[in-house]
């Protein structure tokens, strides 16, 4: 029996068609947004920022004025006109058209220049030249690509010396993934991996994104040990449901969460030093 192996490109092909659906368009079906125009976007965007609150004090917006910022990984778009609206010299990339389309559009809908630097690329292979950028910005980009430790090694790449690189990393050690490893454990699940991915990332066809990968937070301390300053927090929560109470995510956003939430949130210096 022949062993089918995936190739990077294969992975990066099926990536591209994957994330072609924007990430959010889960959310922007749940609140009827079937319309892209001014009021949908900001909807989308006031119930984006609702959700995940914490994102504001790592954006830093009062700080990338002027600044050259790039996102890796443009989903629909809500950081990257945060961050375009606040002044930055902003860039984009993402290996899949549609985040690349919405997100000139936000630019043309919001009278800002600069949508030819919204391009298709490779999270592995950044098209910019090194130190090309003062801060990077990637959420939830990463670990899909299929090697975490190059796309790391790309944003110090392209971070000038003195930049900052914002990035969000799947916990391995979070309480979903020992809850979700524990169900598939007990239930005796084959599929217990894709089925522990289609609580992260699920189009709306239910197609379970092509790679998930999970990082604790020693092994993102090695992942970014030629930063300088290196600051790791946890992250976000789901419901806490047992069978005879639920405790709304909102209620734990500030407190479990920062100890055993499922998103770690890396923020790296990297040495002004040349």
């Amino acid at each position: 029996m022949t062993e089918t192996r995936t190739t990077q490109a294969d992975l990066d092909a099926a990536n591209s068609t994957f994330w072609d659906e924007l990430c959010g368009t889960g959310l922007a079906r749940h609140l009827g947004i079937d319309v892209i125009d001014d009021e949908s976007l900001r909807r989308f965007d006031d119930a984006y920022m609702a959700m995940y609150p914490y994102l504001w004090r790592y954006l830093e917006l009062a700080a990338v004025r002027g600044q050259r910022v790039l996102e890796i990984g443009l989903g629909f778009g809500t950081v990257g006109q945060l961050l375009a609206c606040a002044r930055a010299q902003y860039h984009g990339v993402d290996i899949a058209l549609g985040p690349v389309e919405m997100m000139r559009e936000r630019l043309r809908m919001n009278g800002l220049k600069g949508s030819e630097r919204i391009q298709l690329g490779n999270a592995l292979d950044l098209p910019f030249d090194s130190g090309a950028f003062d801060r990077v910005v990637t959420i939830g980009c990463l670990h899909h690509t299929g090697n975490v430790a190059q796309g790391v090694s790309e944003v110090h790449r392209v971070l000038a010396p003195g930049g900052r690189a914002v990035v969000m990393l799947y916990n391995a050690h979070s309480i979903l993934q020992l809850t979700l490893r524990a169900r598939a454990m007990l239930d005796r699940r084959r599929d217990a991996g894709k089925w522990v991915g289609a609580h992260y990332d699920m189009n709306t066809a239910g197609d379970v994104a092509p790679h998930i990968e999970y990082t604790s937070r020693s092994a993102a301390r090695r992942l970014f040990r030629s930063f300088d300053r290196v600051r790791i927090d946890t992250q976000n929560i789901h419901d806490l449901r047992t069978r005879w109470f639920v405790v709304r995510r909102e209620r734990l956003l500030g407190n479990v969460a920062r100890l055993v939430g499922s998103d770690l949130y890396i923020v790296a210096d990297k040495s002004a030093a040349r």
